[in-house]
């Protein structure tokens, strides 16, 4: 009879003392996970959070259980309904019993106690033990009761802690974590498993609680000791245990923003403030982000939330950039780029470290400044971070952050002729800004423009027509007036065309956007060389020389420019070096010159013949425009001699000579053709 009265009792404690335990608040948000102590004061009600009802309810009877109801007649008390179990084994439902028929020994419970309704014997917690008050009567009806013994425990009945205690060990403390066993099968009355066991969801979520909480206190042990990637696996052993907890995300934001990994750290404190808006160190710790990424207006946003006080220290750090970045605004809209300079260096100076737009601002001064290679090296070193987390989106100078450091980066490349990049940069910052900023389209129209005449004068360049050539590169200077390449490329065709001057001109212009450009340099160089201005060329020469101390031609030209320049005064003539076009009467001095090296142009012409003389002056420019190239002048009507024996018939007749040997010969020709012929076998 014992034995049916302990597995009738078993539901009742077990249910009762699950239901203890599940308890927990729904907006819990400490780091502890919450806690309650549990009552005593029953000796037979299961334990129970204090402050509960004192009408708790009916335990639930077993439905194997046939014991006695307790009542005088001995006759079996009516049988309970079952209750539904629950998805983990659990009893999920309460029964109810029969009333005491009339007739039964009247069993009254002293004052605090209760009585479980399969009329178990009740256990009495005496300070060292619960012990049984046997209050049954005989099978017969007899209704003697014995006094209990206070020094003997029945095997099975169970301390505040839980556990079983076994007879003289009442006192013995408890060293390892128990779990009331929750599930279908007879454990027998009081029954506690060990750990490892079947458990309810409301153990599983304290269990894991606390794992949590150990798992965020290792983490930040590893992060006081700077091991932050150790630091950032525990926090997300943290988060996956309780994915909605907003310390975990700030915390594993504290480890990523010591890691350098700062747009990962924001969008962690982004989603602490998700959770919980209230949650002050989330905030503080987003102002203090903002302020390394330059963003004054997000940092604002999140220091000076509504209750509560702002950190000094970032306040001051965000007043400090506020001021620089209203300097440097100023500056720019009047051009001044050296004030944009010194300022963007204030405001990194003050905090904003990690700030891509600030050192794209840089650049861009950098840039107007004509300081191309400090403006490449700035873009080389810009911070890459994401920015599109940020609500709502940063801006600079009005434009979204990410499209105006595009935007920078498309002028930069566009300058140093890298044009396709430019062109994508400049469409993709299009794409970023909805809002389709001035500035933005600017940069875009002119991108392609100049793109766009850079290509179709390199086509015409490489199929020889020079002049329309460098009219194409003219109309991508009307978009970009100071592209160095654009310069530069209009040099080489004014060089093919002989116009040397122009082309020395194009470089120069070129050299003074970009003065460490190279090509341009050489193109000067070898300009300064046709033009006979060797000690200009010998000086670009060694300049090159320099630079580039492994290219052998630059080392040849370098040679020849030297040879030339000691022996200028003693045969300028032989070199080919003329200022006037030089006149020719007798027979014996044409056929000296003739046999001249180089070019020799002759015109033959007559005072009278109204072509004759339109042509004249454009052979003087030619003359001064081809130094390299021997011009002379024959007048027919004083020299009928050598007119006669060059058969003469038709003025204005051009004849030109190469290393002694007649090449061609033309009769009224146009200024076009007469250049022409002259670059031909020039080059």
């Amino acid at each position: 009879m014992s034995h049916y009265r302990r597995h009738s009792l078993e539901p009742s404690i077990t249910t009762k003392f699950r239901d203890s335990l599940n308890f927990q608040r729904d907006d819990d948000v400490i780091d502890k996970p919450d806690f309650r102590e549990l009552d005593f004061a029953s000796p037979i009600s299961p334990l129970r959070p204090r402050g509960s009802s004192s009408a708790a309810a009916t335990p639930a009877a077993s439905g194997s259980s046939s014991s006695s109801s307790g009542s005088a007649s001995g006759k079996p008390a009516v049988t309970s309904q079952l209750s539904r179990r629950s998805h983990s084994g659990e009893l999920s439902g309460m029964c109810k019993t029969s009333p005491v028929k009339p007739g039964s020994v009247n069993r009254s419970l002293k004052p605090g106690h209760r009585r479980s309704a399969s009329a178990g014997t009740p256990l009495i917690y005496s300070g060292l033990g619960f012990s049984p008050v046997n209050n049954n009567t005989s099978r017969g009806g007899g209704s003697g009761a014995t006094s209990p013994n206070p020094g003997v425990l029945p095997t099975g009945n169970i301390c505040p802690s839980g556990r079983i205690l076994k007879t003289g060990m009442a006192t013995r403390a408890s060293v390892r974590p128990e779990t009331l066993c929750t599930g279908t099968a007879n454990y027998g009355h009081g029954n506690i498993i060990r750990s490892g066991g079947k458990v309810s969801h409301s153990t599983k979520a304290a269990a894991e609680m606390s794992d949590s909480e150990e798992a965020k206190k290792a983490g930040n042990e590893m992060y006081r000791k700077g091991n932050y990637a150790e630091a950032l696996a525990l926090y997300d052993r943290a988060i996956s245990l309780s994915p909605e907890n907003p310390a975990y995300r700030s915390n594993r934001a504290a480890a990523l923003a010591a890691s350098g990994r700062l747009d990962e750290s924001v969008k962690e404190c982004l989603e602490a403030v998700r959770f919980d808006p209230s949650y002050a160190r989330a905030h503080q710790r987003l102002a203090s982000l903002y302020l390394r990424l330059g963003e004054a207006e997000n940092a604002r946003r999140h220091l000076c939330i509504s209750g509560q006080c702002p950190d000094q220290a970032d306040l001051r750090r965000l007043q400090t950039l506020e001021k620089h970045l209203r300097l440097c605004t100023e500056a720019r809209k009047i051009g001044d780029w050296r004030t944009v300079v010194s300022e963007i260096d204030a405001a990194i100076a003050s905090g904003a470290d990690s700030s891509p737009q600030l050192v794209a601002c840089k650049a861009e001064a950098f840039l107007q400044l004509h300081q191309m290679k400090d403006s490449d090296l700035c873009l080389s070193n810009i911070p890459r971070l994401d920015h599109h987390h940020t609500q709502p989106p940063a801006k600079l100078f009005g434009i979204l952050c990410d499209a105006y450091v595009l935007c920078v980066q498309a002028q930069v490349d566009m300058a140093l002729g890298r044009f396709e990049s430019a062109v994508v940069k400049a469409e993709r910052a299009m794409t970023i800004d909805h809002s389709n900023s001035p500035e933005v389209v600017s940069v875009l129209n002119n991108v392609k423009n100049v793109a766009k005449s850079r290509t179709r004068g390199n086509e015409l360049f490489s199929s020889g027509r020079y002049s329309e050539a460098s009219v194409a590169y003219g109309d991508g200077l009307k978009f970009d007036a100071f592209n160095s390449v654009l310069y530069c490329n209009r040099a080489a065709c004014w060089f093919k065309l002989g116009m040397w001057e122009k082309s020395v001109d194009d470089c120069n212009q070129a050299l003074r956007i970009q003065p460490s450009y190279t090509k341009a340099l050489l193109r000067r160089a070898a300009s300064y060389g046709k033009l006979g201005r060797w000690e200009d060329a010998v000086r670009d020469y060694e300049v090159l020389r320099k630079e580039l101390p492994g290219d052998s031609e630059v080392a040849e030209s370098l040679q020849r420019a030297r040879t030339a320049l000691s022996n200028k005064s003693e045969e300028p003539k032989a070199l080919g070096f003329n200022n006037e076009v030089e006149e020719v009467s007798t027979i014996d001095k044409f056929k000296t010159l003739t046999s001249l090296p180089g070019i020799s142009v002759f015109h033959f012409k007559s005072s009278s013949n109204r072509q004759s003389e339109a042509i004249s002056p454009f052979v003087n420019t030619l003359c001064l425009r081809y130094p390299l190239v021997h011009f002379f002048k024959v007048d027919v009507e004083e020299s009928l001699a050598l007119a006669k024996a060059e058969s003469i018939k038709k003025v204005p007749t051009f004849k030109i000579y190469k290393k002694g040997e007649k090449v061609k010969e033309m009769v009224c020709p146009s200024h076009q053709l007469l250049e022409d012929s002259v670059m031909h076998f020039l080059l």
